[in-house]
């Protein structure tokens, strides 16, 4: 069980509990190479529905998520950027005393890691002193990260506009990538590796960003929710960790994503089917039904019963 888990959540009913699902996209809600949703709009349709709130949760900047957020009805959720370094809260989700207001397009930003040019800054230092070779994204010209991603030009200038964190390829040996990531944590910066790049970020992560919008639920609620993760890379691994129930979403990259996690499902499908096979699997069965959290029902606790098919 998660560590965060009170022994109220354990004993209540998983039925009769709000819910929360939190996802990676590239690789996860967005299929890793034309980054289409389309397996999954039947699941993201009935959590609407439901009011169940889908929240997004990457290494995608801020300027790449709001566009993208409204276009898969994902608008009045939270969403959590650049490997947790940044939060945004629509309205519902802010607290009157701990929150300004909301910017021009109606979000309150939570700055949860450290600014982008101190990170730009180490990494220049570090790349002289163990004189080691990468390239960051900042580094790349927009043809070579549209050539890199797949990106379309537009959303390639969304990518570079970061915040907290700053990708990177990384061109060197093994030998100097330790060393690399030794003097990281020494500025008290977290290098993590990615679908396609290296993330270098601070202290913050996926999963502290997720406690923390978890606690945020409940102080404004009451109650704690439960809560599904889903995604397919080593830094999705925070976040899996974090949650009641996970998916491991299987990947096209070929990393080891290995969460310590007793309430695992491990999907068949890549990208957004094995992300509808994963939501599925948690709750589209009779006995993990997702139902509105104020209905009365009767269901049997979640088990780890073989998927069967979405109810």
């Amino acid at each position: 069980m998660p560590q965060h888990a009170s022994r109220d959540s354990v004993t209540q009913d998983p039925a009769l509990r709000p819910r929360l699902l939190f996802t990676d996209l590239d690789g996860s809600l967005l299929d890793h190479h034309s980054y289409d949703w389309s397996p999954a709009r039947p699941w993201l349709a009935r959590l609407k529905r439901l009011g169940v709130p889908v929240i997004p949760v990457t290494s995608k900047t801020r300027s790449e998520i709001v566009p993208l957020r409204r276009a898969m009805g994902l608008a009045d959720t939270p969403f959590i950027a650049e490997n947790g370094a940044v939060a945004g809260l629509p309205p519902a989700w802010c607290h009157a005393r701990l929150d300004r207001g909301p910017g021009p397009d109606g979000l309150v930003i939570k700055t949860l890691g450290v600014d982008i040019g101190f990170i730009r800054k180490r990494l220049a230092v570090w790349r002289e002193r163990l004189d080691v070779a990468f390239t960051t994204m900042s580094e790349m010209s927009l043809e070579e990260l549209t050539d890199f991603t797949g990106l379309a030009e537009p959303e390639a200038r969304l990518a570079r506009m970061r915040e907290g964190s700053e990708p990177l390829i990384w061109a060197d040996d093994d030998d100097g990538l330790v060393a690399f990531r030794e003097g990281l944590e020494g500025d008290g910066l977290r290098l993590v590796r990615g679908g396609r790049f290296w993330h270098v970020t601070g202290e913050s992560h996926k999963g502290s960003a997720v406690s923390w919008l978890i606690e945020r639920f409940q102080a404004l609620r009451g109650s704690r929710p439960l809560s599904l993760g889903l995604g397919d890379g080593p830094n999705d691994i925070a976040m899996l960790e974090s949650v009641d129930q996970a998916v491991v979403i299987r990947g096209c990259h070929g990393l080891e994503v290995s969460p310590k996690q007793p309430a695992l499902y491990r999907s068949e499908a890549t990208g957004p089917a094995g992300w509808a096979e994963g939501v599925a699997y948690w709750w589209g069965r009779a006995d993990r039904r997702v139902i509105p959290a104020e209905a009365p029902a009767t269901h049997r606790r979640v088990g780890h019963e073989a998927p069967g098919e979405a109810a």
